[in-house]
C-alpha cells in the first residue's frame, strides 16, 4: 500500500518495516506464520532492488562541464578574470593550481603509483649492432649437412648390422638345440630368460620377435599352456606365410618382478 513512499530515497519506510518483521519474527511458532514471513522478505528484497536500482541510475549520471566548473574552482580560477588572463603565455591557470588538485587527491590516496618508463630513458641511445660475418656461419652450416648425415647414417648401419647377427646367433642356438632333441619342447622362457641379467632378458626377447616376423621360428602352447619354441622347418615356411594366421605376433609385458 505504501510502494512510492517505500521506493522514494528520502524515506527510511522499508528499513523500518524490516525491523517490525525481525521482532515478529522471533514469537512465530507455526508453519503458516514462517510462510508469512518468507513471502514478506521476498516482497521487500525486490523493493530493495527497485529502489537501488533508482539511485545506482542517478549515481552513474556524470556532468563533465560540471565537473569541469568545479575542478578550476577548487584551483582558484576566478571566471570573471579568465577572458582579460586569456592571452598570457603561461594561459589562466594560477602557480598552484595543480599543487591544490594533488592535495585534495592526497586525501583519498595511500601513496602515489609508481611511474616507470616502458621503454627505458628517452635519452637512451640505441644499441649498436654487431658485425656478423656470413663467411664463417655459411662454411660451418654446410660443414654440418655435409657430417651429420653421415655420421647418422653409418651409427644405424651399425645397429642394424648388430642387430642383424645377434638374431643370426640367437636362430642357430634355437636349431642347434632343436636339431640335438627334437622331441623334447624347447620352453621359450627358459630360452630368452638370462638370471643373472633383467636388461639382457628385455634384449633377448627383442631378438626373438625378428625370428617370428621373419617367420623362422614359431611359438605355441604346450599341454600346461606355457609358451614353447621351435624353428619353422623349411618346408613349413611357405605354409605358415600363406596361412590366414601367418606371421601373427603379440605383445608379451614382462616386469621385473616376475623376471625375478
Amino acid at each position: 500500500e505504501n510502494r512510492e513512499e517505500m521506493l522514494s530515497s528520502k524515506s527510511n519506510r522499508l528499513t523500518e518495516a524490516l525491523e517490525e518483521a525481525n521482532k515478529l519474527f522471533e514469537k512465530v511458532c507455526r508453519a503458516r506464520e514462517a510462510a508469512l514471513d518468507a513471502q514478506f522478505l521476498v516482497l521487500a528484497s525486490n523493493l530493495g532492488k527497485e529502489k537501488a536500482n533508482e539511485l545506482h541510475s542517478e549515481m552513474t549520471s556524470f556532468d563533465s562541464a560540471t565537473f569541469a566548473e568545479d575542478l578550476l574552482t577548487l584551483m582558484g580560477i576566478n571566471r570573471t578574470e579568465v577572458e582579460e588572463n586569456d592571452r598570457e603565455p603561461g594561459g589562466f591557470l594560477p602557480h598552484d593550481a595543480w599543487q591544490k588538485v594533488g592535495e585534495e587527491a592526497l586525501k583519498y590516496f595511500r601513496r602515489a603509483p609508481t611511474f616507470h618508463y616502458m621503454l627505458g630513458s628517452f635519452k637512451s641511445e640505441p644499441p649498436v649492432a654487431k658485425q656478423r660475418i656470413e663467411r664463417q656461419k655459411r662454411a660451418s652450416r654446410g660443414e654440418a649437412k655435409q657430417i651429420m648425415p653421415t655420421q647418422l647414417k653409418k651409427m644405424e648401419e651399425s645397429h642394424e648390422e648388430a642387430t642383424e647377427k645377434e638374431v643370426e646367433r640367437i636362430l642357430g642356438i634355437l636349431q642347434t638345440l632343436f636339431e640335438s632333441d627334437p622331441d623334447t619342447p624347447i620352453s621359450f622362457f627358459d630360452f630368452v630368460i638370462d638370471p643373472n641379467s633383467f636388461a639382457r632378458t628385455v634384449e633377448n626377447m627383442f631378438h626373438v620377435s625378428f625370428l617370428i616376423r621373419d617367420g623362422l621360428a614359431e611359438i605355441r602352447l604346450d599341454d600346461d599352456k606355457l609358451p614353447i619354441i621351435e624353428p619353422t622347418k623349411s618346408r613349413k615356411v611357405g605354409e605358415i606365410n600363406r596361412g590366414p594366421g601367418a606371421r601373427k605376433q603379440l605383445v608379451m609385458s614382462l616386469t621385473q618382478e616376475e623376471w625375478k
